[in-house]
């Protein structure tokens, strides 16, 4: 053990309590033999403009979502299932992760403004190598969008005939739109976005689609004071007909868990319609298309490896047709979701959720020799530096110096 690491710890979790995501966490702390964690409420944090923890506490935070209250303090609506405020939400949220005071964080306030600002991110990844989706809105240099006519212009303009677009502070699909054009001026949009005939936009389970431009330019227009992003739309590998890409989560720099989304939809989010596919038949896939599995999670690792002073990350990671060529989608600070589900062979994890591989991760880094699992022969005995799957020192701070490239599958 190294010196200066308190013998045991004690975790903390800045949450909403009672909600899923906390008590699982808790769940995985006390099987791993510890005292559950001390939960911290949003609301408390977003009132108060902070929290401290003591020096010995482990701190996570999870996400402030599932939660009316929160919601309204975050985004200033009373109604939760409102599209719009998504810019205010991203301002009160990064000046509440200021305010936390003390303990060894497990997510780095710096990172999550970056994963949270979905232009940024993908600056970042492109940056560092990572594939991802051609971006006319990515980094601090693009053009604002403005409306539904800077959209057009910029489709036209970067010859982007099927895009993606996104609240730049969007998430779980909220206020995307999957857009494709043909021709004779003919457009259609794929959302959940539910338009009120008074204009005003709610998150829907119901997948809809748009033929009518002036209500398409109404949706957009109405999402473009939060700050939009656009993707171009990379057509997807299919399992037993339906789109299918994937969700992993990356643990300390290794790719821990992964689970198959597929949707007959461009969209594949569980929660509007989307299954889990076959991940088997997935890696098969790959291996059919000449590919190797440990490539694709490498793709995942080096984009985890953009945020390494955060534990934990979710990548949607985008199959290409014919499963040979992959790119990352998003990085999402509270993606490890995934219930009942165990870890991936030789991930380390085998047998353990994504909390409780989290929990070994954060023992490992933050000194416990309780920790459960054996130790990580990485783990090197500074305890702020990041675990290399790639056996490189990454720097401590990505988002000014980026070095390497992805593999030869993207």
């Amino acid at each position: 053990m190294t010196s200066g690491r308190p013998a045991t710890v004690r975790f903390a979790v800045v949450g909403n309590p009672g909600n899923r995501r906390v008590d699982l966490f808790a769940d995985a702390v006390r099987a791993a033999g510890l005292p559950g964690p001390r939960v911290v409420p949003w609301a408390d944090v977003l009132r108060d403009g902070g929290a401290d923890f003591a020096p010995e506490e482990v701190v996570r935070l999870d996400s402030p979502g599932e939660d009316a209250h929160v919601d309204r303090l975050l985004r200033g609506t009373d109604d939760p299932t409102r599209v719009e405020g998504s810019a205010r939400w991203y301002t009160t949220f990064t000046s509440a992760l200021r305010g936390l005071r003390g303990g060894r964080r497990l997510d780095d306030p710096d990172d999550l403004a970056v994963l949270f600002d979905k232009r940024r991110c993908h600056a970042v990844l492109a940056a560092a190598g990572v594939p991802v989706p051609a971006s006319p809105t990515s980094g601090p240099g693009a053009p604002p969008v403005r409306g539904w006519e800077d959209v057009r212009t910029l489709m036209r303009e970067h010859r982007m005939p099927r895009l993606f677009v996104k609240l730049a502070h969007g998430s779980s699909a909220s206020g995307v739109l999957a857009v494709e054009s043909a021709g004779g001026g003919r457009i259609r949009a794929t959302t959940s976005v539910e338009l009120a005939p008074d204009g005003r936009l709610f998150n829907s389970l119901r997948i809809r689609r748009y033929t009518d431009e002036r209500r398409i330019a109404a949706v957009v227009d109405a999402l473009a004071p939060d700050g939009l992003h656009l993707e171009r739309w990379l057509p997807k590998a299919s399992q037993r007909g339906r789109a299918a890409d994937l969700r992993v989560v990356v643990v300390d720099g290794r790719a821990t868990h992964a689970v198959v989304r597929t949707s007959t939809a461009p969209l594949t989010n569980l929660h509007l319609g989307g299954r889990r596919g076959d991940l088997d038949e997935a890696r098969a896939a790959v291996a059919s298309a000449g590919a190797r599995w440990t490539d694709v999670l490498a793709v995942c690792e080096r984009a985890a490896a953009c945020f390494p002073r955060t534990l934990c990350v979710g990548v949607d990671l985008l199959p290409a047709i014919g499963w040979r060529r992959v790119a990352v989608g998003e990085v999402n600070a509270f993606g490890d979701l995934l219930p009942r589900l165990t870890g991936l062979p030789g991930s380390g994890a085998e047998g353990r959720d994504t909390y409780a591989a989290q929990v070994t991760a954060a023992l490992r880094r933050h000194g416990s020799t309780s920790a459960p699992g054996p130790p990580d022969p990485q783990d090197a005995d500074d305890p702020n530096r990041p675990n290399d799957p790639h056996g490189k020192h990454h720097p401590l701070h990505p988002h000014d110096t980026r070095t390497g490239s992805a593999h030869a599958i993207a």
